[in-house]
């Protein structure tokens, strides 16, 4: 629930801030005192904060991953290609049947 209009318009004086109301200095806003604002709390003790903490981190988990996958997977799917490709190349080269086939030229 809100205040009405004239609850949270505070008292008279200078017209300063949003609503051309100066409501007093920090500690001591002064204006009228708000009635008809009612709050509920609960017990710490009757609280579950993690209620359904691993079932929400599972599925949002899957959710997030698989909205990134086809971004990063073709990459890394690529990197690895060739980097295995480079690897078995210089261990052809470093051979003795690279030398051979290669070693002439530089």
């Amino acid at each position: 629930m809100r205040p009405t209009q004239m609850m949270s318009g505070g008292g008279g004086g200078a017209p300063i801030g949003k609503y051309n109301h100066y409501l007093g200095g920090w500690g001591n806003f002064g204006g009228l005192k708000q009635r008809g604002i009612i709050t509920y709390g609960i017990s710490p003790n009757r609280q579950n904060p993690f209620a359904g903490a691993a079932h929400d981190a599972v599925f949002n988990t899957f959710r997030r991953f698989s909205a990134q996958f086809l971004y990063w997977a073709p990459a890394t799917v690529a990197g690895y290609y060739i980097m295995n490709w480079a690897v078995e190349r210089n261990e052809y080269l470093n051979s003795k049947a690279g030398r051979a086939e290669f070693g002439g030229q530089e």
